[in-house]
């Protein structure tokens, strides 16, 4: 892809440069440049804010299905431009052609597709005299405005996941995705005002973190939060947003373990642990990253996983037989290389991979450790590379401990032929998502959130439109009467207006008529 400028914001339904310092956008599998631009400041997120705030009156007033014809509009445009999509989003995340064009970008227009329905479908608990007096209904009406920031890993769908819910609600957003991988969220910015989004309702400012990240975070007229990210960065924009007292949703880290049981398939575990170890090179708070298994399989399952990721293609990430692409950037697989090693130094035994080969690019090898220590780094910390960690567990009460032996839980599976082993993992693993036999797929009917440090609040599904509404409660007296029972407990007797208007004619305070007659 050749270079090229592009702007850096999308603020009022224009694109436009934004007013910070200069920065050069990379492929990460080339070391080669893709465009010149100019970040975004605080003050560009108070111009976006601004827009938002006028934006989402009329949106949020608009009928459902107004607001589900737009986001129909949108998603078609985006088939239109899947090409493009694709192609950006390969060349800023250094992603394969095969993840984007077959689960990134077709999954993220059926996102769209999906709260285009979700708009018109909001529902809530019947209208009905739960008082004998009275009639209650529900009003569920939008948050306001959002600020949303999406990390680098899944751009657009990351960025879809927090923007259409919102969009479908009714809300206003606007949006930092990373520095890193922007491409696709201003193309998407674009169409969704193509698509006759009013101008102000979605918003982009893109930007580093500790400006424009933390100005929207902390902004006095946002309304609500959300965040995916790491943990410790969570944790930063929660303590930003809390001092002005909005809501927030976090997606936060994960270490996923990968459960095998000794009566499990281990065909299908091998290879289920492989692809969910490796899509998009392990940089998935998903992707499983602790296999625990029975002692009995323990010596085949390592060498099985490790004889698979050997033939793991790891190279190009436009050639469509490319396997796996590459890291992020630089210091992000000099991050990985570092914990790898530093495992190895501990004792962990490398099976395979730990080596990042020579040439341009961010390229690390797919790693296998095995005999990993429970009390290690590589066990514990989040690796976000291609790195599966294995150890032993003795029976099944083991198996449970180890895989809730984290301050982690987004997500985890179960290997095993045994309902009753199946549904035990199902109840007793502390995770949003349990598996059972296998591992990453995920569709847009369910919902993804997590536990623990994980973060709370939830993205896709109908669970997810419910963090961008709020509920009220309206209450209609049915009686018509003056003198309400309930009013007993604050009124002495005597004390209530009985109903009736004195007839000012014989008001022994006089009356017109009287006033008259005495004049």
């Amino acid at each position: 892809m050749a270079t090229r400028t592009v702007p850096t914001s999308w603020i009022n339904g224009r694109a436009r440069v934004g007013a910070g310092p200069g920065f050069t956008l990379m492929n990460p599998a080339t070391d080669r440049p893709i465009s010149a631009m100019l970040l975004g400041e605080a003050a560009d997120v108070d111009d976006a804010v601004a827009s938002a705030r006028i934006g989402q009156r009329d949106w949020g007033a608009a009928p459902p299905a107004e607001r589900s014809a737009v986001l129909r509009t949108l998603a078609r445009l985006l088939e239109s431009r899947s090409g493009d999509l694709v192609d950006d989003e390969v060349a800023h995340s250094g992603r394969s052609v095969r993840l984007a064009a077959e689960f990134d970008i077709p999954g993220s227009i059926d996102h769209v597709d999906f709260y285009a329905g979700v708009a018109r479908d909001l529902d809530g608990k019947a209208s009905a005299e739960y008082s004998p007096d009275h009639t209650s209904s529900i009003r569920r009406e939008p948050v306001g405005v959002i600020g949303s920031i999406a990390p680098w890993n899944y751009p657009l769908q990351m960025a879809m996941w927090k923007v259409m819910p919102a969009l479908a609600a009714g809300c206003a957003v606007v949006l930092k995705p990373s520095e890193l991988t922007p491409l696709t969220t201003l193309l998407l910015a674009e169409l969704a005002t193509e698509a006759g989004l009013p101008d102000g309702v979605l918003n982009v400012v893109v930007g580093t973190g500790a400006e424009v990240g933390a100005a929207l975070a902390g902004h006095t007229d946002i309304d609500m939060v959300t965040f995916t990210g790491s943990t410790d960065v969570g944790r930063l924009v929660m303590s930003q947003a809390a001092r002005h007292g909005r809501r927030v949703q976090l997606e936060l880290g994960g270490k996923a373990p990968f459960v095998v049981f000794d009566d499990a398939d281990l065909d299908a575990a091998v290879n289920g642990a492989v692809a969910g170890s490796l899509i998009n090179a392990g940089q998935d708070c998903t992707a499983a990253t602790r296999a625990i298994v029975a002692e009995s399989l323990y010596d085949d399952f390592v060498a099985g996983v490790g004889e698979v990721m050997s033939r793991v293609s790891v190279g190009d990430p436009t050639d469509p037989s490319t396997d796996m692409g590459s890291l992020s950037s630089h210091p992000h697989r000099k991050k990985v290389a570092a914990m790898v090693d530093r495992a190895v130094a501990a004792g962990a035994r490398l099976v395979t991979g730990g080596t990042a080969p020579d040439g341009p690019g961010c390229f690390y090898a797919p790693t296998l450790l095995a005999d990993v220590t429970e009390d290690s780094e590589i066990y514990r910390d989040e690796v976000f590379g291609p790195v599966l960690t294995v150890s032993s567990f003795v029976d099944d009460d083991d198996a449970i401990r180890r895989a809730n032996d984290t301050r982690y839980g987004l997500a985890a599976s179960a290997w095993t032929r045994d309902v009753f082993r199946a549904q035990r993992a199902s109840r007793e693993i502390a995770a949003g998502c349990v598996w059972i036999n296998d591992h990453i797929p995920i569709v847009n009917e369910m919902p993804h959130g997590g536990y623990k440090a994980s973060g709370f609040g939830k993205d896709m599904s109908t669970y997810a439109l419910d963090e961008y509404l709020t509920v009220k409660h309206v209450m209609s007296d049915i009686t018509g009467v003056a003198r309400k029972d309930w009013q007993r407990i604050v009124f002495a007797d005597g004390a209530q207006r009985d109903g009736t208007v004195p007839d000012r004619a014989t008001s022994a305070e006089g009356s017109p008529a009287e006033d008259a007659v005495t004049s």
